[in-house]
Parts: structure tokens; C-alpha cells; sequence
């Protein structure tokens, strides 16, 4: 028997657009404003530039919406319900976790670990299958999420890499609000609705249900859910859109791995450790190896042999319109050589209005005219030089360690 999408899609539409409606999922949208605020203002901070918070929030509205709907039709696909997940607790194990690092703030880490715990003391009852594959789908749409927008508007910024060095790169930092219609095994059916029900083919669902439901026949509804993902990470090494085709391949990777073995674990519950173990384990390779590439790799954005390389350019300057992109080298500015942020400037101040630009791009030398009025930003940022200091510190403290640290000086000061 095939899948009845022509039955099923509909009412997934429906509960979909009830998510729209929901107040709830507007909170989180404005929350998601919030944080892209505080990322723009970080931007005007270090180079003047102001954007609109309302171009960059659509912009992730209309992916997370698209992004909503790929998570819900894979849910509905695989079967997994809400039912035994646990939330409550997955919640509490992901605060904890937080408190030793924000990082850590992620349903990988949190589910693995109370998977773990329910299966090794039978308490709390998690439906391990279920949960590992509803992270495992969060994953995956987040996974397309970051290679089809996540290069959009990195922020560049100046930082210190493992051997000391203070080099140019992007930090990529992406929030999407996710609408989605989640299944759920329903009770206290009346059996007059029996005829509104869809029938299922016999190998769904993927993800079987667990314990005493297993032997049951079970009815599901379709509820509305709201859900955030979130992306941050470093391009040292490379340009954004390179940067983010990686993190999206391994991401995708771990996903389909992570849904495999949940799976297994719903059909065989003696393998249900596997995706219990990989998880966390497996989320923390992926972050371990895209962390390695970029901090111990070579990296992209430092001085040249010759010229002034481009760490970014600013939108909607001369530069930008001129075709100046990152990465491309400036080498004479009016036929003056420029070898650094000095000789730059210097260059600038004999040039009139109008002068001609000499770079190197990916695609080769070029000289362009570039109209500018003196007074104004050129819209260049270059990479760092010699002697000058990291702009932002992407450590992420303990919240846990700094309020004991905090507890201990105020009791020290009594």
C-alpha cells in the first residue's frame, strides 16, 4: 500500500498554518529579532554599518517557515509522536548542561543522556526511538538551513587562532523560528470517528512505538509545535560558502546515521544504546572536526605578499558596487602601490573623487573605476596586521563556573 500524501499533506498543511496563527510562535519570532539586534549592533560597533533588522529577520522567517514544513512531512513519514519523549526532563538535562557551557545547549547532548539514564535505571520511561529521531530530523532541516542560508550577512570580525596569530575570519551566527505539525498518539478515540481516520500502510510507521503500545493499534493526530535551531560557527580557512557546505555535509551525515539507528532501535529495543551513545558522541565529532579545520588550518584572511587583502566589504558601498569582494586583494589605488592599511589611507588622501582601482580576484586581475565622495567610508575591511588585537573572544564561559566565582568575591568582600 502506498503512502496516502493526498490525505495526509492536507491535514499537515492545516495544523502547519495553525502554528502561524499561534501567539506563541510570534514570541519566539520577536525573540528572534532580539538576537539578531544584538548581532547588527556588534556590527555597527565595529565598522559603522547599520542594517535593517527587518531584512535579516524575514530572511530566516522564510527559511525556518520552508525548513517547518520539510521537518514536518519527515515526522509524519517516520511516525515519531510526542508521546514518551519526555520533554520536561529533556529540557531540565539541557538547562543543566548549559550551565557548564552554552555550547552544550543542544537536544543531542540532553536526549543522549537521559536516553542513557532511562536505560540504565528505568527511569524516567523515554521512548528512545522516538526522541533520537526527532533530534535526528531537527538535525537534518537545520543541516539544510545552514547550506542554503547560512553564509548570508557574516559578521567579520579579528580573532586569535591556536598558535596566537590575530587573523581575519566570518563568524556565522543563524536563528530560525520552525512551525511544525508533530504527530501524536491520541486516546479516548470514540469509535463513531473510526471512519475519519487515514489508513496507513502496513510498514509505517518507520519509527515503531515502544512498550505496550507496540501490540495495540494506535490512532495519531497531527499537533501544532514551535521549535528554534540555531547555527554558529567560525570560517578561518575559508569563505563563508564554503564554510557552511562543510558544517551542512556533516551535520546531514550525523543526522542520517542518528536517524538509522533509531530505526534499528524502534524494530530491535536491544540497539536502542546505539543511538543513545551517538548522539551526544557523535555531535561532538562533528563540532570537534569542523573546530579542528578551521583553528588548526591554514588560515585565509591574513596579509598578502603584496597588496591589502579584503576581509569583507561593506553593502551597498563604492567598493561593493565597484565589485570588490572578500578575499580579493587590492594592489594600487591611482596607480599608487598599497601594501598595507597605512599606505591605504595614504593613497586615498591624494586621489580625487573618481579614481581607478587595481585588484586581484578569484577570476583575475581587474581595474575598475570607483566613484567616491571623500569624507565617506570606501566599504573596505581588511584583514589584520601586525600588532593589532582581536575584536571579539568566542570563549564560552562556564555560567555555572562564573556564579560560584561571583558567590566566592561577594563573600570574600563581607
Amino acid at each position: 500500500m502506498d503512502f496516502p500524501w493526498h490525505q495526509v499533506l492536507p491535514l499537515v498543511g492545516q495544523v502547519f498554518l495553525q502554528v502561524l496563527g499561534q501567539p506563541f510562535f510570534w514570541l519566539v519570532v520577536v525573540l528572534v529579532w532580539f538576537q539578531y539586534q544584538r548581532m547588527l549592533r556588534t556590527k555597527e560597533a565595529l565598522f559603522g554599518f547599520r542594517d535593517s533588522p527587518l531584512r535579516v529577520v524575514g530572511a530566516a522567517l522564510g527559511y525556518g517557515i520552508a525548513g517547518g514544513l520539510v521537518g514536518s512531512f519527515l515526522m509524519v513519514l517516520f511516525g515519531i509522536s510526542l508521546n514518551g519523549l519526555a520533554i520536561g526532563y529533556l529540557w531540565l538535562v539541557a538547562v543543566a548542561l548549559m550551565l557548564l557551557s552554552p555550547r552544550f545547549l543542544c537536544f543531542s547532548y540532553a536526549g543522549g543522556l537521559l536516553a542513557l539514564f532511562s536505560l540504565a535505571t528505568g527511569y524516567p520511561r523515554v521512548n528512545i526511538p522516538a526522541l533520537m529521531g526527532l533530534v535526528a530530523i531537527l538535525h537534518l532541516v537545520e543541516s539544510v538551513l545552514i547550506l542554503t542560508s547560512g553564509h548570508f550577512d557574516p559578521l567579520p570580525v579579528y580573532v586569535r587562532n591556536r598558535f596566537g596569530r590575530v587573523v581575519g575570519a566570518f563568524n556565522l551566527q543563524k536563528f530560525w523560528p520552525i512551525p511544525l505539525a508533530v504527530m501524536a498518539i491520541l486516546t479516548g478515540i470514540p469509535h463513531q470517528a473510526a471512519g475519519d481516520i487515514i489508513k496507513m500502510p502496513e510498514w509505517w510507521p518507520l519509527i515503531r512505538p515502544w512498550g505496550e503500545l507496540e501490540t495495540r493499534e494506535i490512532i495519531y493526530g497531527i499537533l501544532p509545535v514551535v521549535a528554534v535551531l540555531g547555527y554558529g560557527e567560525l570560517a578561518i580557512t575559508c569563505l563563508p560558502r564554503e564554510r557552511v557546505k562543510r558544517s551542512a555535509l556533516n551535520l546531514a551525515l550525523f543526522s542520517f546515521i542518528l536517524l538509522g539507528f533509531a530505526v534499528l532501535a524502534s524494530h530491535f529495543s536491544r540497539w536502542a544504546v546505539l543511538p543513545a551513545l551517538f548522539a551526544p558522541l557523535g555531535h561532538e565529532l562533528v563540532i570537534y572536526l569542523g573546530r579542528r579545520a578551521e583553528f588548526q588550518g591554514k588560515p585565509r584572511f591574513v596579509p598578502p605578499s603584496r597588496g591589502v587583502m579584503v576581509l569583507d566589504v561593506i553593502k551597498g558601498s563604492p567598493t561593493e558596487k565597484a565589485g570588490l569582494r572578500a578575499g580579493d586583494i587590492i594592489l594600487s589605488i591611482e596607480g599608487f602601490d598599497v601594501n598595507s592599511r597605512a599606505e591605504l589611507v595614504h593613497a586615498l588622501g591624494l586621489v580625487d573623487s573618481c579614481f581607478e582601482m587595481e585588484f586581484v580576484s578569484r577570476a583575475g586581475s581587474a581595474r575598475v573605476r570607483v566613484p567616491w565622495e571623500k569624507g565617506t567610508p570606501l566599504g573596505v575591511i581588511p584583514v589584520p596586521e601586525p600588532g593589532d588585537h582581536s575584536n571579539v573572544d568566542y570563549t564560552m564561559a562556564s555560567p555555572l563556573k562564573n556564579l560560584i566565582r561571583r558567590f566566592f568575591r561577594s563573600r570574600s568582600s563581607l
